[in-house]
């Protein structure tokens, strides 16, 4: 009667489906971490480095980190390079 129902689930509760899922949610943010950390240690930014290593948002951070952030800093390094040039 209840085979059906007990099959789905596995020796410790949960679905089976969870333990893959799980693991791959921890490959997935541990790339964006890793990368994220990276570009912030390379740009010498000390505080994304303390950020993006304490706050676990499962790569969303990190992914606007990369995209996002370093490449504003980026710009702006550029600007202040280029005013110092002018002067």
């Amino acid at each position: 009667m209840f085979s059906s129902f007990n099959n789905s689930y596995n020796l410790f509760g949960i679905h089976s489906w969870f333990l893959p899922a799980f693991f791959l949610l921890i490959a997935w943010s541990l790339y964006w971490k890793g990368t994220a950390l990276w570009k912030a240690s390379k740009k010498n930014q000390p505080v994304w480095f303390v950020v993006l290593l304490i706050i676990n948002t499962a790569g969303l951070l990190e992914i606007l980190y990369i995209y996002y952030f370093s490449k504003k800093s980026s710009r702006e390094e550029g600007e202040e390079e280029n005013k110092e040039e002018q002067n």
